[in-house]
């Protein structure tokens, strides 16, 4: 007989309560004690068990240490999707140091300002991804890389490690973990200590990158499986990136907390993931909404046993009604779900709750996410939410609209090494989102807008700064504006305005060819507009008005 949603809570509350604060390591360890033969990682290349994954990151651990990296260090990964990701996670926290996960849709100059501002001393990397050769990135950056770590251009960085070769001089992961000791264990690692530097915009200009603490991640990931009831073994599939919170803590660190198994994809292919659904008895796909779409066409026109799929849990941009509808129809799950949250937030700090009607999944993010065990104590929490004035950073009546700030458990401290941003957004203990938004009386939130210029395409955050200086680099052009317009699928996608510089011929379309060569596909303009600085709305002061820009792209 089928769990019932009360008894799944009930055995993760029983298996995991009361709440110990812990390190990532000492956590996964204790999962590794009671099922080390159960599968963890499933890609179409392996399937990992605890006890494999743990070996491996003992090891990673030891050659580190060898290496020189020390509690506090900062280590990048450019991992795409595969096996060896979380072993590597996993054993950079062995060691007290932090985890750098990087973009890998990173062009050459984001991957240098990145590893600048991080600090960062050692980099596991792949040779390429679909979107950048990284080989030839570091040569361009770092001349020398092999042999010499970053050189002059990044002089924190000491040793670069290939994780599938690519270069006859270069280390590889396999050599790497050869060389340690399957044994190694270290001193306890503080569960308030940082394991995590995660960057949430663009790394030209301002980059934000966001520090997390062993404890918020495994709360959040706790609360996750508790709230989308988790039944044991539950196994979770997703071609969101796991450099992101989405489906690092959302996905692999979720589905740990129930002994389950995370099948990440490298590429998002709707029927080979159906296919993944079907060949392992996947339980739940975490997605965004233009994912969701294709995987509803694609269930419709194919034959796949979906039967084991429990949940969809579809976040990151709205999704109308209809969609849903289409979602049940064709998936045919016994639960969906929509969220709300952000890196700085340790991922979603908002969930529907199982049974929500379709329009409140549709209209809302969901009410504050249930903690369990390792709620706010009394509350049943890990999260509260209150809306402030954008301009002035006051509080505001219960229900008023306003710029949403939260607080709790699993909220960021702050930006690494970005005092002023830190200033400017946080306010003691309170975070301002930069999303407006509303909370109703039974909790629940509701966005309206953005409090500030940044936008999120596609679940990714983009910097129009970054975008308007990379196409004013381009020859022929004057002024740029860049700024997030309303898509049905992708949440937002970024248009820009652009200014000839006298009598130049400008081209919309080679100016889109030109970001697609330094910028992330993400980050790229949908629509180019060649205007004259005549059209351009301004304020009495001077400045540029982009909300009536995007007013009129309408």
């Amino acid at each position: 007989m089928a769990q019932s949603i009360d008894d799944r809570r009930q055995v993760l509350e029983e298996r995991w309560g009361p709440w110990e604060p812990m390190s990532l390591s000492q956590c996964f360890d204790s999962v590794v004690e009671q099922f080390p033969y159960r599968p963890f990682i499933i890609t179409d290349d392996a399937s990992l068990t605890y006890a494999t994954v743990a070996e491996t990151s003992r090891r990673i651990a030891s050659q580190l240490s060898r290496c020189g990296v020390e509690r506090g260090d900062n280590v990048a990964m450019i991992v795409d999707n595969r096996a060896e990701f979380a072993a590597l996670k996993i054993g950079i926290a062995r060691i007290g140091a932090v985890a750098v996960p990087l973009n890998f849709q990173y062009r050459a100059e984001e991957l240098r300002a990145a590893l600048a501002h991080s600090h960062t001393k050692f980099l596991f990397t792949v040779a390429r991804s679909i979107a950048t050769d990284f080989v030839e990135a570091l040569d361009e950056i770092a001349p020398g890389w092999e042999t010499h770590g970053g050189g002059s251009e990044l002089p924190d960085l000491e040793q670069v490690v290939l994780i599938d070769g690519g270069r006859e001089s270069g280390t590889t992961l396999a050599e790497f973990v050869g060389r340690g000791e399957p044994s190694f264990d270290s001193a306890p690692v503080d569960p308030d200590s940082i394991s995590d530097i995660v960057f949430t915009s663009g790394t030209s200009g301002h980059p934000l990158a966001a520090t997390l603490t062993h404890d918020m991640v495994l709360r959040s990931a706790y609360g996750s499986a508790f709230h989308r009831t988790f039944a044991d073994e539950w196994r979770v599939s997703f071609a969101l990136p796991m450099y992101h919170v989405f489906g690092y803590v959302e996905g692999l660190l979720a589905s740990m907390f129930a002994g389950g198994a995370a099948l990440p994809r490298q590429v998002f292919n709707p029927h080979t993931l159906l296919q993944a659904v079907e060949d392992h008895r996947v339980n739940e796909i975490l997605a965004v909404p233009t994912m969701t779409v294709g995987l509803v066409e694609e269930a419709a026109k194919g034959d796949y046993d979906l039967s084991s799929l429990q949940s969809v849990f579809s976040a990151a941009a709205p999704a109308p009604v209809w969609l849903w509808e289409r979602v049940q129809a064709e998936l045919r799950p016994r639960m969906i779900f929509t969220g709300y949250g952000q890196t700085e937030v340790s991922a979603a700090t908002t969930l529907t709750l199982p049974g929500d009607s379709l329009e409140t999944v549709s209209e809302t993010v969901g009410t504050l996410k249930l903690g369990g065990v390792a709620s706010i104590d009394g509350t049943g929490r890990l999260a509260e939410y209150r809306t402030v004035s954008p301009m002035m950073g006051s509080p505001l009546s219960p229900g008023a609209e306003g710029e949403l700030s939260v607080s709790g458990p699993i909220v960021s401290r702050g930006y690494f090494d970005d005092e002023e941003r830190n200033e400017a957004m946080f306010d003691g203990d309170w975070l301002r989102t930069g999303d407006l938004g509303t909370v109703d009386s039974a909790g629940y939130l509701r966005l309206t807008g953005r409090a500030r210029d940044l936008y999120k395409c596609g679940g990714e955050l983009v910097s129009p700064k970054e975008v308007e200086d990379v196409i004013k680099t381009l020859p022929g052009i004057e002024q740029a504006y860049v700024a997030g317009v309303p898509d049905e699928l992708m949440g937002q996608v970024g248009a820009a305005w652009v200014v000839p510089d006298g009598d130049a011929l400008v081209d919309s379309s080679e100016i889109r060819a030109y970001c697609r060569n330094r910028l992330a596909a993400f980050k790229v303009p949908r629509f180019v507009s060649v205007v004259s600085a005549e059209d351009l709305p301004m304020t009495t002061t001077g400045k540029v008005q982009k909300f009536l820009l995007v007013e009129r792209h309408h």
